[in-house]
């Protein structure tokens, strides 16, 4: 019996397409780096040791570890045993007693155009009296605090402020529903949430505290109060007795909050992914390791220097990736960061890049699925902006087609700033695998190396390492410091989704291959493979290839349904920005991706679209692009930032169809 959530298959997917360009660092970039090619080998000497002494010199710790790491119950790990710190006075409270309190910590960036700067004083002053406005309303270590904001500064406070007690947080993104929200207070079992009348949307006010009030109509939360936050000032209920507004229980509070040590494994949040069952899976992370490792990599994959960086992550709070590389990493280094509420296009189409002008970043750190829309748009957008403050760029998300990776290289870095693609997951807490930027060429769409400390394979179906250039499947064959504790409330689960594909290892779901040099290349999730005549080709390498021809902007790639081949490729392209769909466009296309992997990878069918179904998140919903392909009704499409878009797709293939069939 397969686990629910088990991605494997009979075999692993075949590897096709090939990258040659490489990237060295300038002798400018190199020479002021934090990382040198010196860390690998400290590492694999004594990696434990590794660890220890990064644990040491990047957190401050009350009490100090006795052992590095408890392994004796596998797959339950233990890290920095014995230790006793507050992640919040790391983020916090330290920087300000090192004489850095007039630093920022945040610039808010509001959609509408509002403004906020919040020095490290003032950000330690506001969770204070966040942190002492919950301990009045009876939160505490080992409670769970639900948190349903917006992009505006209140959600960090929040979330440093649960740290700051002890208690868990769980950070449920504002783009999901009221069911969804719902399922989480009840798992998480969490007594306050805290929300925001609305946020603002594509130039429009977005409202969060009726979503909040439908989850709790149905009686059967263990929530006591919901504390609000004024964004918008639109007219919300407010229920007497349990709601509360931000600005009337905070503000009356002190602004000093006397923090205590917990435990490193202290569960510091839970935050939940997806699951084939349907039932959310809610990844715990606790408090020691996922801090270490997070400022181990702010330190050497983002060469942070917080003297003098502008630190820009466009992620959401949401995500994990805005838990890692919003709140907690870069306040754990003391870093000066942006804050942006809206989306790249409101109220124009260079916001991001007017932002980075006026700010000076000098890290700008986002997705493929972003980027490759910013290609659509056209260069001469970002080239209205002075960039020219960016000295270090990132990608994080999915894996970054070459081409994207290219254009972001040369027309955001100017040719001059490092790509860093880093690959990591919700349940590994931190980056696992990137470059060190100064220390290694870099490759167009490759994570390249295992980060020092981390130690990974690619193996096939028995569990084996595979050759270079052979697909296989990305393992974790070591515990690292930020793993997941486990699945919160249900340990078997968390052993047969992540631990029973392979003894002793940790199967991330996706395929992966070394290149001649031993980087890592990855195929995207196995579930994202395609078995066309036999052959299991990766989705991620066909719309690489895809986006590898000049004419596109962005690809999306499915398998469908095919009585002479099994499954056929069907491909939906996004043309950029000025380029018109001719007679000829389509087969052009389809022989490009010939030439770049084969002619078996050629798509059957491809739909010129003007837009792709994405979450609010960025991701593309591939499986409602198989519903159209393989001419199905279209499945739920709730989730997505546009649910029109699968309308007019739906709309294009049919006429398609219908004039083929003529």
């Amino acid at each position: 019996m397969k686990p629910e959530d088990d991605m494997s298959d009979e075999t692993a997917m075949e590897s096709l397409h090939h990258e040659g360009r490489t990237f060295d660092p300038s002798p400018e970039f190199a020479a002021q780096a934090n990382a040198s090619a010196d860390l690998y080998a400290a590492a694999q000497a004594d990696r434990l040791g590794f660890w220890a002494k990064q644990a040491r010199e990047l957190i401050s710790w009350e009490t100090d570890f006795t052992d590095t790491l408890d392994w004796s119950d596998p797959p339950f790990a233990k890290w920095f045993v014995g230790g006793r710190l507050n992640v919040a006075y790391n983020c916090l409270d330290r920087h300000v007693e090192a004489g850095n309190g007039d630093r920022v910590a945040i610039h808010f960036e509001g959609e509408p155009g509002d403004t906020r700067s919040l020095t490290y004083a003032e950000l330690t002053a506001e969770v204070s009296r966040a942190a002492n406005a919950l301990a009045s309303l009876g939160v505490g270590q080992g409670d769970r605090v639900a948190i349903y904001l917006p992009m505006i500064p209140e959600a960090a406070i929040s979330m440093l402020a649960c740290a700051r007690l002890g208690a868990a947080h769980s950070v449920v993104f504002g783009g999901f529903s009221s069911d969804a929200l719902h399922s989480r207070i009840i798992d998480a079992e969490a007594r306050v949430v805290i929300t925001a009348d609305g946020g603002y949307r594509r130039g429009k006010p977005s409202s969060l505290k009726p979503a909040v009030d439908d989850a709790l109509a149905k009686g059967d939360t263990p929530v006591e109060k919901v504390l609000v936050v004024k964004r918008t000032g639109e007219d919300v209920d407010m229920v007497d007795g349990r709601d509360l507004w931000w600005d009337d229980v905070v503000a009356e509070q002190p602004a000093e909050h006397r923090w205590e040590s917990f435990d490193a494994e202290n569960p510091l949040f839970i935050l939940y992914t997806s699951g084939t069952t349907g039932k959310p899976k809610g990844i715990l992370h606790t408090s020691g390791g996922y801090l270490v490792q997070n400022a181990f990599a702010m330190q050497t994959v983002f060469d942070l220097k917080p003297e003098s960086d502008v630190f820009w992550c466009t992620a959401d709070v949401g995500w994990v990736t805005g838990h890692s590389y919003i709140v907690y990493g870069p306040m754990a280094m003391g870093a000066t960061q942006i804050m942006y509420e809206g989306t790249p296009d409101t109220p124009h189409r260079g916001r991001w890049w007017e932002i980075i002008a006026k700010h000076g970043v000098t890290t700008f750190y986002s997705s493929p699925t972003a980027l490759r829309t910013a290609m659509k748009w056209g260069d001469d957008i970002p080239a209205e902006h002075d960039l020219s403050s960016l000295r270090l760029l990132g990608s994080v998300g999915e894996p970054i087609n070459p081409e994207a990776w290219m254009w972001y290289r040369r027309v955001i870095g100017a040719d001059r700033c490092p790509v860093v693609d880093t690959w990591w997951q919700t349940e590994t807490g931190a980056h696992m695998i990137a470059p060190l930027p100064g220390a290694m060429a870099t490759k167009p769409g490759s994570s390249q190396r295992a980060l020092p400390g981390i130690v990974v394979d690619v193996v096939d179906d028995s569990g084996k390492p595979v050759d270079r250039n052979t697909a296989g499947y990305l393992v974790i064959t070591e515990p690292w410091p930020a793993m997941l504790r486990g699945i919160y409330g249900d340990p078997q689960r968390f052993k047969d989704t992540y631990w029973s594909r392979f003894e002793n290892m940790y199967f991330a779901g996706d395929g992966a291959r070394y290149d001649e040099d031993g980087d890592i290349w990855f195929l995207g999730r196995v579930d994202d493979v395609m078995n066309v005549s036999g052959h299991r080709l990766s989705t991620t390498e066909i719309e690489s290839a895809l986006v590898s021809h000049e004419a596109v902007a962005e690809a999306a790639v499915v398998g469908a349904e095919d009585e002479t081949s099994g499954q056929a490729v069907v491909a939906f392209v996004i043309l950029r920005g000025g380029i018109e769909e001719t007679e000829g466009t389509v087969e052009e296309l389809r022989a490009h991706v010939g030439r770049e992997i084969g002619p078996i990878a050629k798509p059957k069918r491809i739909h010129i679209v003007a837009d792709l179904p994405k979450t609010r998140s960025g991701k593309i919903m591939r499986r409602l692009l198989k519903d159209v392909a393989e001419h199905r009704k279209v499945g739920d499409a709730t989730t997505l930032a546009d649910a029109s878009v699968m309308d007019v797709i739906s709309a294009s293939v049919a006429a398609e169809k219908s004039g083929a069939d003529e």
